[in-house]
C-alpha cells in the first residue's frame, strides 16, 4: 500500500511524457523508411520501452515500480493471447473440417453479372470473416476478381476499393482476427460483445458502401463475366474437399455459443473440437495429421495456386508473431500506463476528453494520425485506446465502446495509408497504387464518420447502469 501511495506522488514532467510518444514515433519511422525493414517492430518496441523506462526512472519510479508495470501489461494481455493461439488452432481445424473451403464455394456461386462490384465486396467479406484476414481475401479472391473485371471493363481502382472495404470488413467482424481479438484485449473488452457493438457502426457503413457500389456498378450491367478463373476455384474445391452443408456447422456452432455469451476462450476450444471431429468424419483425415496440422498450420496441395494460397495457413505457430508482439505491445503499454505517462498526457487533453463527444472524435482522429505516423494498425489500436481508456471509465462508458472506436479508426484507414503494411500489401497483391483505389474504399472513410456523428449525437454510446442504452444494446441478443 505504501508503495502505490509514493508511486501517486511520482509522475513525469507534461514534456517527459511526451517524448516517450515522439520517441516511439521518431524510431518507428527510421524502422520503416530508413530501414525499410517492417517486421521488427518488436524490438523497436523494447528500444522504445527501455526509453520509457529511463523516463520512469527519471522521474522517480524504480525498477520494481517498472517489472509490476510490465506484468500488469502482460496480464491484460494474457486471455487475448491464449485466444489468438486458439484462433491459429481453430482456422487450420476447420479448414481440416472442410469448413472454410464450403464457406468460400458457396460464396463464389453467388456471383452475379448484373452487380460485379457489390457481389465482390460480399463475397470478400464472407471469405474474410470465415478466415479472419483481409490480406488471404485480397491476396486470392482479389486478384481474380481483379482480372473478371479487367474484362468487364470496370476501372481496376473501383474493383480494387470493392475488394479492400470487403475484405476489412469481415476482417473487422470475425472472431478469428487478431486485429479483432487485439482492440478487444487493449480496451479489456469481452471479444463477442466487442463484436456485437461493431454491428452499430460497421454494419451501416458495410450497407451504405454496397449501396454506393450498386450505383457505381450500373454502369457495367451489360458486361460478360468470364468465369474460368471462378470454376477453377470451385472445381478445385470440389474435387480435394467434402463440400456440403453440413461442413457450415462448426461455424453455426460458434455463432450459437457467441449468442449465448459463452468465454470466447471457451468457444475456440469447442469449435476447434468439433472441426477435429467434422476433418475425421467428412473429411477422412488421421488423428495424427489433424494434431500435426493444428500446430504447423495446413499446407494444401491440390496444385491450384489460388487454393494453395488461400488455404494453406492456420496453425498455433502461425500465430506466434503476433502473440508476441501483443505481449510487447502491452508491456510498453503498462509501462506508459503505470508511470503516467498516459495520465498526464490525458490531463492536457482533459478539456477535450471530458465528454462523449470530444473522447470519440479525439480517439478517432488521434488512430488515424497514429496510422500515419507509425505506418503500423497494431499501434493505432494500442496507443490511443490505452490512453484514453481512463476517460471512458471516467464516463462510465462500456469498454467495447473503445475497442469499437479503435476498429472505427484504425483498423479501417490503415489500407489508405501509402506507406503503411496494409497499403503497401495491397498495391502489391492487387496491382492498383494506393492513391488510385483509395476514393473506392467506401467503407474506411463511412465508419469513422459514423462513429463521430454517434458521439456528437449520444447514440449508441453504451454506459454502465444506463437502462436504456442496455435494452438497446441487448436488443441484438
Amino acid at each position: 500500500m505504501g508503495n502505490e501511495r509514493n508511486n501517486k506522488e511520482k509522475k513525469p514532467s507534461f514534456l517527459a511524457a511526451l517524448s516517450v510518444i515522439v520517441f516511439l514515433f521518431v524510431i518507428m519511422v527510421i524502422q520503416i523508411f530508413v530501414l525499410h525493414e517492417e517486421y521488427v517492430t518488436h524490438i523497436t518496441l523494447i528500444i522504445a520501452a527501455v526509453y520509457a523506462t529511463i523516463i520512469a526512472f527519471i522521474s522517480g519510479f524504480t525498477w520494481e515500480d517498472v517489472q509490476k508495470a510490465i506484468l500488469y501489461g502482460c496480464e491484460i494481455a494474457m486471455l487475448p493471447m491464449l485466444i489468438l493461439m486458439l484462433v491459429g488452432i481453430l482456422i487450420a481445424s476447420w479448414i481440416l473440417a472442410g469448413t472454410i473451403p464450403t464457406l468460400i464455394y458457396y460464396g463464389l456461386k453467388a456471383l452475379s453479372p448484373s452487380v460485379f462490384l457489390v457481389t465482390v465486396c460480399f463475397i470478400c467479406a464472407v471469405s474474410s470473416v470465415s478466415t479472419g484476414s483481409s490480406w488471404t481475401t485480397a491476396a486470392t479472391f482479389g486478384v481474380a476478381f481483379m482480372g473478371i473485371g479487367y474484362g468487364l471493363n470496370i476501372p481496376p481502382a473501383m474493383t480494387a476499393g470493392a475488394i479492400i472495404s470487403g475484405a476489412i470488413f469481415g476482417d473487422k467482424m470475425s472472431p478469428l482476427s487478431d486485429s479483432t481479438n487485439l482492440a478487444a484485449g487493449v480496451a479489456e473488452a469481452n471479444l463477442f460483445e466487442h463484436i456485437k457493438s461493431m454491428l452499430y457502426t460497421t454494419g451501416p457503413a458495410f450497407i451504405i458502401s454496397l449501396i454506393l457500389y450498386a450505383i457505381l456498378g450500373l454502369r457495367f450491367k451489360g458486361g460478360i463475366i468470364d468465369t474460368k478463373e471462378i470454376d477453377i476455384i470451385l472445381n478445385g474445391l470440389k474435387e480435394n474437399f467434402f463440400i456440403s452443408p453440413v461442413t457450415i456447422i462448426p461455424a453455426i456452432v460458434v455463432v450459437i455459443l457467441a449468442v449465448k455469451k459463452v468465454s470466447g476462450l471457451a468457444v475456440m476450444v469447442i469449435a476447434s473440437l468439433v472441426g477435429g471431429v467434422f476433418a475425421i468424419v467428412f473429411q477422412g483425415y488421421g488423428l495424427g495429421e489433424i494434431l500435426r496440422f493444428m500446430n504447423d498450420g495446413f499446407v494444401s496441395t491440390t496444385g491450384i495456386e489460388q487454393i494453395d494460397s488461400l488455404l494453406s495457413r492456420g496453425g498455433l505457430q502461425s500465430m506466434m508473431w503476433t502473440i508476441s508482439l501483443g505481449f510487447i505491445a502491452l508491456s510498453f503499454g503498462g509501462i506508459l500506463e503505470k508511470t503516467r505517462v498516459l495520465e498526464v498526457l490525458l490531463e492536457k487533453m482533459s478539456g477535450l476528453v471530458n465528454n462523449v463527444r470530444g473522447l470519440i472524435t479525439t480517439h478517432v482522429l488521434s488512430s488515424i494520425a497514429v496510422n500515419l505516423f507509425t505506418a503500423s494498425q497494431f499501434m493505432a489500436i494500442l496507443l490511443p485506446s490505452r490512453m484514453l481508456l481512463p476517460a471512458y471509465k471516467n464516463l462510465n462508458i462500456l469498454p467495447q465502446v473503445n475497442s469499437r472506436t479503435s476498429e472505427d479508426s484504425a483498423t479501417v484507414t490503415s489500407p489508405l495509408v501509402p506507406w503503411g503494411l496494409c497499403g503497401v500489401f495491397f498495391t502489391g497483391a492487387l496491382g492498383v497504387p494506393t492513391v488510385e483505389y483509395m476514393p473506392y474504399v467506401f467503407l474506411a472513410y463511412i465508419t469513422p464518420i459514423i462513429a463521430i456523428i454517434y458521439g456528437i449525437t449520444d447514440k449508441f454510446i453504451f454506459r454502465e447502469g444506463d437502462i436504456e442504452s442496455s435494452q438497446t444494446y441487448n436488443a441484438l441478443d
